[in-house]
């Protein structure tokens, strides 16, 4: 019953984003649909998607989380989001990117998944092995990328951990791993993250600019049910700065597939991050 009613919920709400779109304004409609068939052949993330007029990115360091998230690799721009078994998802306005990184054929990478995948991936790529490590929902306790499988840094053995993580792991137990924040404190790299019964959701901050004003934005990623790639979601309700979105102190921040609160932001404990 309780699955039941929550599909209902998201359905008013996809169909309250698309009484939204149909009564667009020809420039906004442009706008989306400039998002959406670029040709752009940029690959990074920062590339691809250039801040607005008044807007420039916040600094970061070049080994950081933050730069990583900001310099990932997406597939070209016409790509769409696969799912675990190939099937393509239609798009209709959620998502205007694709994160460039094979996904098993397992049932497995979903929302939080793809928050840890991201981590897992920034570590790997800084050679940072030990560091790996996420928690199981069964006893909220870490299991670490070194003690995994044949106990070899292959990239082989790193995907097999994190189909292995995602099989045991969830939003719950990444909620409890991660630590609050406020959202007036908002970086690159944190969740927005609500847990729930059946299940809950989360999405990464990828990217972060301000203007002089001290007014932000920021871009989300997500991956969703069934297990599918990572994505660049676009904003539902403020069409003309999509796929950006405007950081506020609270209040609800409604993406394509779920509603948060700005209150539900949390963080990775920082390490040398």
């Amino acid at each position: 019953m309780k699955i039941t009613f929550l599909f209902l919920f998201l359905g008013l709400i996809c169909s309250a984003v698309s009484c939204q779109t149909n009564s667009l304004n020809s420039q906004t409609e442009e706008h989306i649909k400039n998002v959406l068939t670029s040709t752009k052949s940029d690959t990074l993330l920062l590339q691809r998607f250039p801040v607005p007029d008044g807007y420039t990115r916040i600094p970061c360091d070049k080994y950081s989380y933050a730069y990583y998230l900001r310099n990932v690799k997406l597939k070209p721009n016409d790509a769409r989001v696969n799912y675990f078994d190939g099937s393509e998802k239609k798009n209709n306005q959620i998502y205007c990117a694709v994160i460039d990184q094979p996904i098993s054929d397992r049932d497995l990478q979903q929302c939080a998944d793809a928050v840890m995948r991201l981590r897992g991936e920034y570590l790997f790529s800084q050679k940072r092995f030990s560091e790996i490590h996420f928690n199981f929902l069964s006893d909220n306790k870490p299991r670490y990328f070194k003690d995994y499988g044949d106990k070899t840094n292959s990239y082989n053995n790193f995907l097999k951990y994190m189909d292995y993580v995602f099989a045991f792991a969830n939003t719950r137990s990444l909620y409890n791993e991660l630590l609050p924040v406020l959202s007036t404190d908002l970086q690159i790299g944190d969740v927005f993250i609500q847990t729930g019964n059946p299940y809950g959701h989360a999405v990464t901050v990828m990217d972060l600019a301000e203007n002089e004003n001290g007014e932000k934005i920021f871009l989300l990623s997500q991956s969703y049910m069934p297990a599918q790639e990572t994505q660049i979601l676009m904003n539902p309700t403020a069409h003309e700065i999509s796929p950006w979105y405007t950081l506020k102190k609270q209040g609800d921040l409604i993406t394509p597939e779920w509603n948060f609160k700005f209150s539900n932001l949390r963080r990775f404990k920082a390490e040398n991050n």
